[in-house]
């Protein structure tokens, strides 16, 4: 017997509220990728049309690849969408929370239309020129930063599927950067690739191994 799923989903209701408060439009705001040992961290930003929502968006991280892929194109579809990569150099240069804040920022810029509130998907706020409010776990709970976590998600795994080709062995289009044991012994047997970030310290330490 199949249990239903019980776990509160994200709604659109504080959009909503917003709204009749007069702000209007209104972004959410999500990244994905700040975790892994390799590739780039990218971000998204996503105005819904409150008459045109896709249904069943959630958490990016309860969807398998088939269903974030599908409501990513009903997304591009109906939202207006901005999107940023922040790549490997500007990660080891500001750091991941740097580049996150600038891919956030980047991908508020990037929309076609100005919002007049972002919603942020955690505990930090990007520099924006509008107001923002943090959500933890807003993913989970409104539905414009769980459409931002769609896009970010669907949009680095494709870049990281792009990347095996370029980098093959490291069996990227699988782990997608992230530090699982296949790709510790990737590194191991073929050494630290350009897109490996360098200041992450299991990238460091491999690189110490192999000069030693």
């Amino acid at each position: 017997m199949k249990i239903a799923d019980s776990r509160i989903k994200p709604t659109f209701e504080l959009e909503a509220a917003e709204h009749l408060l007069g702000s209007r439009p209104i972004a959410g705001v999500d990244e994905a990728g700040r975790g892994p040992w390799a590739g780039p961290v990218v971000a998204a930003a996503v105005i819904l049309n409150p008459d045109k929502i896709p249904a069943n968006i959630d958490d990016s991280k309860m969807l398998d690849e088939d269903s974030r892929a599908y409501l990513y194109r009903r997304i591009m579809k109906v939202a207006i969408v901005g999107v940023a990569i922040a790549d490997v150099e500007r990660i080891d240069r500001e750091n991941i929370l740097g580049a996150t804040m600038w891919a956030m920022a980047e991908a508020v810029r990037q929309l076609a239309e100005v919002p007049k509130l972002v919603l942020v998907d955690g505990n930090r706020a990007p520099p924006v020129r509008v107001p923002t409010r943090t959500i933890i776990k807003g993913d989970t709970k409104c539905l414009s930063i769980a459409a931002a976590s769609i896009v970010a998600k669907v949009t680095r795994d494709r870049l990281m599927t792009q990347m095996a080709r370029q980098y093959p062995g490291y069996g990227f289009e699988r782990h997608k950067g992230y530090g699982t044991p296949e790709h510790q012994a990737a590194i191991e047997k073929l050494g630290v690739s350009s897109l490996h970030r360098r200041s992450f310290r299991p990238v460091q330490l491999a690189l110490a191994l192999a000069d030693a």
